[in-house]
């Protein structure tokens, strides 16, 4: 078992004494009057659906859950001060999908030990179990089952090996829009997911988009040349020294764990400004992060400054989905293959609009029959990239 809080491990007393405060959750919740859960109510009940995971699981070494659990506090609480703990969310990997039975079975105990409401939803092979009390919710139980492990598809989801031409698809702005991650997610091949930081499914996405055998990035705010619109609230400004980029970077990682790599989201202004690419890639470098540039200006000089300073980087060929519709996704589509085959590799990038994710599961299978290898970005990027072209 690899439980974790943030990528920490719990400290002993965490599962070891989870019993003991359970008892007094149990005392303290059919008390009269109590309308929500303290910090230490909350956590103990996580004990307890840590230990059901494990016991769920415990077929051998080989079922053993992963386990992550990421607190969420409330960010702007009542009367101001330091936000409470308003929820837990645990994320648990199981190997085999018949191990789910048993845990929903546990979690129903759980449920009426402690007088709490469950509701469950599913959808893109993710079950998500919601536990409130009194009307607010205090845990979400993400259950994720790697394609892999499913065996959706004759081949399990990881990159194609062997010689051939390579495409890394890379599907920017996830974030915002719960069925668009699951619709994409739930795609049967390896894709390198983007995500947008500081947004209220960042970490979500990015969370079962690793445990699906999927890649992540960043998907970095930067800024762009003022054309009448707002710029991001938070976003790599020109101007900005090396302490300010560290610290922004710092803090969206944060927001987006398991990102591999980082690419830019917008950027025409800071992708061309050198000084700034100056002092962003030896943070990058500093991380083991690679770039992938999203070329959103033909001035940029974000790769030839990641290339200086020793950072992995690579550049993207062809966006896909500037014209949102099936039939100009595939034709894209087709004009990525024909850069893969051509220089060796190709990056092309998307969105999760329901036209891009219908092209690729029409299209990727016929390239792949085609000998066309799908990689994830960190492949092409350890190489040299193609030249990109226009968008």
């Amino acid at each position: 078992m690899n439980a974790t809080s943030r990528g920490k491990s719990p400290a002993p007393w965490f599962l070891a004494g989870f019993a003991v405060v359970s008892l007094a959750v149990a005392l303290v919740l059919t008390s009269c009057g109590k309308k929500s859960l303290t910090a230490a109510q909350i956590h103990a009940i996580t004990g307890e659906i840590v230990s059901a995971a494990q016991k769920a699981a415990q077929r051998g070494a080989a079922s053993r859950p992963e386990i992550t659990i990421r607190p969420e506090i409330e960010t702007e609480p009542p009367g101001g001060g330091q936000g409470r703990l308003a929820a837990d969310d645990i994320y648990v990997s199981l190997a085999n999908p018949s191990e789910q039975e048993a845990l929903g079975r546990a979690l129903d105990e759980i449920v009426r030990r402690h007088n709490l409401s469950i509701s469950e939803s599913s959808s893109g092979g993710v079950e998500r179990f919601d536990l409130a009390f009194e009307g607010s919710r205090t845990h979400t139980v993400h259950i994720v089952t790697p394609i892999a492990a499913r065996r959706l598809t004759p081949a399990p989801r990881s990159p194609s090996t062997g010689a051939g031409p390579r495409l890394a698809i890379i599907v920017d702005d996830l974030g915002y829009d719960r069925a668009a991650a699951d619709s994409l997610l739930a795609l049967p091949f390896p894709l390198t997911v983007s995500v947008l930081p500081y947004l209220p499914l960042s970490a979500d996405v990015a969370e079962e988009a690793w445990r699906r055998g999927d890649q992540v990035l960043l998907h970095m705010p930067m800024e762009a040349v003022p054309r009448g619109g707002r710029s991001e609230e938070l976003e790599l400004r020109v101007g900005m020294n090396a302490d300010e980029v560290a610290s922004l970077l710092g803090g969206m990682l944060e927001t987006v764990p398991h990102a591999a790599g980082v690419n830019n989201h917008q950027g025409s202004r800071a992708t061309a400004d050198p000084a700034l690419m100056k002092a962003l890639m030896p943070e990058l470098r500093q991380r083991g992060l690679f770039f992938i540039d999203s070329r959103t200006t033909a001035a940029t000089v974000a790769y030839q400054s990641a290339e200086s300073t020793g950072v992995r980087a690579a550049s993207r060929n062809v966006f896909l989905d500037d014209v949102p519709t099936r039939d100009a996704v595939l034709a894209q589509l087709a004009l990525a293959a024909r850069d893969a085959v051509r220089n060796g590799a190709a990056i092309a990038i998307g969105h999760p609009h329901p036209e891009t994710i219908a092209a690729l599961a029409e299209g990727i299978p016929r390239l792949e029959a085609r000998g066309i290898r799908l990689v994830f970005a960190s492949d092409i990027a350890r190489a040299a990239p193609a030249v990109a072209q226009g968008r």
